[in-house]
């Protein structure tokens, strides 16, 4: 009985152990398969996101095609606007079904770099030092559009901000600030943590959120509302190469979007931004009825025949263009946004794109 026993026991303890290696054996196996079904799908995306890249970086190079078409047309049309072909969502539509793309669709949108207010431009170039009194009024009408708008900025201020981005910008750094407000590197060296004041143009928008009283909240937008990043460049000014190495700060008042517009007006006029803007979209059986060839057509627009625009801020042409192309398959999205200028060579007097940025994402 005793041997009886101890069989039975050996035997229970074997199925246990086999029911714990089958068990094992079942986990590792569902395991391997779970991997192996992650690095496929890793795989997948991997190779569809590179072909997306492919098809944006395609719509890139069509959207180029387009601007310089616009340059070709015979006979030119000596201005850039909202009117044109390359500002037309339906015409970059049908254009892009010219390209058919088997493996993902392409979205097109073209805007004119010109249509934003340029920052590095609050300072005269060359030299940096000397303020450029039409954009300093130009971004204090802007900030207090913005403090004034109920968004939530109550207590922005908007001549301190001003005279800081002037510090920031300028070459010169002392304990000479702008204003009242300004800041130069004494303030920033005391921030924790601490660092100095650029003192030259800057390369990248987001360099506005190291400049005093230009919060994250400020620049990005908060509560699903757009912040002023979204009405910025700093892709032209000293940096833009070309002409005499800088660019006035002129901006499209065909193209500007509205809050830009606004700030445009002088002040007490903003509220009739709104007429300016939809003066300039106004259609009629699908035609644009109004000629915004002449930069004070403005004055055409209902209630805005005694405005007075600075005419050092504003222009009718550009050569300066975003590019947001989007790739979008069942398993990814990739977008490329490029900055292209057209120039136009001195000896052939054809026209190109020259990239002067080009971000993927």
């Amino acid at each position: 009985m005793r041997n009886k026993t101890r069989i039975g026991n050996n035997r229970g303890i074997a199925l246990l152990i086999t029911l714990g290696v089958i068990s094992v054996l079942i986990a590792v196996t569902l395991e391997l398969n779970r991997r192996a079904r992650s690095t496929t799908e890793s795989l997948a995306v991997s190779k569809d996101r590179f072909t997306l890249s492919q098809i944006a970086a395609s719509g890139v190079h069509i959207a180029m095609a387009v601007l310089i078409q616009d340059k070709n047309e015979d006979p030119p049309s000596g201005l850039d606007s909202i009117q044109e072909n390359w500002a037309d969502p339906e015409f970059l539509n049908e254009v892009i079904t010219a390209f058919p793309f088997e493996s993902g669709k392409l979205t097109l949108k073209i805007s004119d770099e010109l249509g934003r207010i340029q920052v590095n431009t609050i300072v005269k170039f060359p030299g940096g030092i000397e303020a450029n009194d039409p954009q300093m009024f130009l971004w204090d009408r802007f900030l207090n559009l913005v403090k004034d708008s109920g968004s939530g900025f109550d207590d922005l201020e908007p001549e301190s901000i001003v005279s800081s981005i002037k510090d920031w910008l300028d070459s010169k750094d002392d304990d000479a600030i702008t204003g009242l407000n300004g800041a130069e590197s004494d303030y920033y060296r005391n921030l924790d943590p601490p660092y100095e004041c650029k003192n030259g143009p800057l390369a990248n928008p987001e360099e506005l959120v190291l400049i005093k009283g230009i919060t994250p909240e400020l620049y990005y937008g908060v509560e699903g509302m757009f912040g002023i990043s979204n009405y910025m460049t700093t892709l032209l000014g000293p940096l833009t190469d070309g002409g005499d190495g800088y660019h006035s700060g002129r901006i499209n008042i065909n193209t500007a979007d509205l809050p830009v517009i606004a700030a445009l007006m002088p002040s007490g006029d903003e509220i009739l931004a709104a007429e300016i803007y939809k003066y300039r979209e106004e259609t009629s059986a699908s035609a644009y009825l109004h000629d915004l060839s002449i930069s004070t057509w403005y004055k055409n627009a209902p209630g805005c025949e005694e405005v007075k625009i600075d005419g050092s801020l504003i222009t009718t042409v550009s050569d300066f263009f975003r590019i947001n192309a989007e790739a979008a398959s069942d398993l990814a999205t990739v977008t490329i946004t490029a900055v292209v200028q057209r120039t136009q060579a001195a000896v052939s007097g054809k026209w190109t794109c020259k990239v002067l940025s080009w971000e993927t994402e």
